[in-house]
């Protein structure tokens, strides 16, 4: 029995319900009001919601009018707590770098950071992409079933991007405690409670990677916090200790809880369209554009903020100077005005690359290269080695973490066939 159709004015972007199936609000939206005014988080402040591709494309070259320095956005509640300011004083600074920086002092930070990430140094490690890949699934294969996340999803990009790092794996579970509440701080539907324990989580961060940073000023090594320390182009200064800070945390974090989810959502996919599962599985050639359809259907970064720089509009809806703007990557990459029959899972898909799960323009994910490479390597080995992947019985509720800019799978339980290698 169909479910029936509310009316947009019915839905609330906020809902859980809503942040846990968005699909049919998106459809309505991109529809009936590809610009939407919705209710503001602070007072004074406007938002609006954006959620068809073209409109986000736009957003997306004009920096000059809709930038990216959201950094109050993601410190959380800080600026309302004493507690918190308290403990974050014990570490350092939050800047701007990466994700939150505009022309031009992002375009420094990204020159620094593209002579850590090279086509070449990912392509080196291809070789223990591999290893790690068949050795987490050495752990689970002979038991015929897991629990996908936990299992494999979660430490490949955990092990891959401290090996990157060049810091010990017998540290991963703090990076991935660390890289949650990274999470937490950026979903903006966390409690007080979570909010001391994120900030908390930060400063250790911030403790561990300051020790490492000072051991590759003394000692380099062949790995990126060694050349983010030693990176400099011509007439700039080197980073300083918050800068490299910022920048190896929105390493960690993307490196690893994208990936994730990106891994985790495509074997539902796969498990779900058995049929094109087969055709990968009979012509490996097609894992490349298969990890292209992922990430458009999957979208790991849901959405991102914009602040909007001076009066202006967009699709004749007028957005005041200060409003914040969220653009929603997973709406815009379902939209079948660029992708026809959109809301499918397509393995031969032709434009399936024209996603913005890595974003686009000046922003573009500097980690898309490994990114693609863990995702490729996992699929070919992954679909190899294990036959018919089915759901585990009575096991998966098949519910997402509650978070308004990542989205992803809070477990997956599967059963197989098992090849031992």
């Amino acid at each position: 029995m169909n479910k029936e159709v509310k009316p947009l004015e019915d839905y609330n972007f906020f809902d859980p319900q809503v942040i846990e199936c968005p699909y049919s609000f998106y459809k309505l939206a991109r529809e009936q009001a590809p610009v939407m005014e919705l209710p503001a988080p602070m007072p004074d402040v406007k938002l609006f919601l954006v959620t068809r591709y073209d409109l986000v494309m736009q957003i997306l070259h004009n920096v000059e009018v809709f930038s990216s320095n959201f950094s109050t956005l993601l410190a959380g509640k800080e600026a309302q707590d004493a507690k918190l300011q308290e403990i974050y004083a014990q570490g350092w600074p939050q800047v701007n770098t990466l994700l939150t920086a505009d022309p031009p002092e992002h375009e420094r930070f990204r020159a620094l950071v593209n002579k850590a990430f090279t086509a070449s140094r990912v392509n080196k490690i291809q070789d223990d992409i591999e290893q790690v890949v068949d050795e987490l699934i050495d752990g689970f294969i002979d038991q015929g079933e897991c629990e996908f996340i936990s299992s494999f999803a979660s430490p490949l990009p955990i092990k891959v991007i401290a090996t990157q790092l060049g810091v010990p794996q017998e540290d991963m579970p703090k990076f991935k405690k660390w890289s949650d509440s990274f999470i937490i701080r950026m979903s903006q539907m966390n409690s007080q409670e979570q909010e001391i324990e994120c900030a908390k989580d930060v400063v250790a961060f911030q403790h561990y990677f300051h020790n490492r940073i000072e051991e590759r000023r003394k000692q380099p090594q062949d790995d990126v916090i060694s050349d983010l320390v030693q990176a400099k182009i011509a007439g700039e200064r080197a980073l300083n200790m918050a800068e490299l800070l910022n920048i190896l945390q929105q390493l960690l974090v993307a490196g690893n809880e994208t990936i994730t989810n990106a891994l985790a959502g495509g074997m539902l996919l796969l498990i779900q369209n058995p049929e094109q599962m087969q055709a990968v599985q009979a012509e490996p050639a097609k894992v490349d554009n298969l990890v292209e359809e992922i990430l458009r259907m999957e979208s790991p970064t849901a959405g991102m903020w914009r602040v909007v720089q001076q009066d202006t509009q967009l699709e004749g809806v007028s957005i005041p100077a200060g409003s914040l703007v969220m653009v929603r990557f997973d709406s815009a990459n379902r939209d079948p005005m660029k992708f026809p029959d959109g809301e499918n899972f397509s393995l031969c898909r032709q434009n399936a690359s024209s996603h913005l799960a890595f974003g686009h323009g000046i922003h573009f994910c500097v980690g898309a290269m490994l990114a693609r490479k863990e995702m490729q390597i996992a699929y070919k080995r992954l679909l190899r080695r294990l036959q018919h992947i089915r759901l585990a019985p009575g096991k998966n509720d098949l519910k997402h973490q509650p978070n308004i800019v990542l989205r992803g799978l809070k477990q997956l339980y599967i059963e197989f066939n098992g090849d031992s290698q």
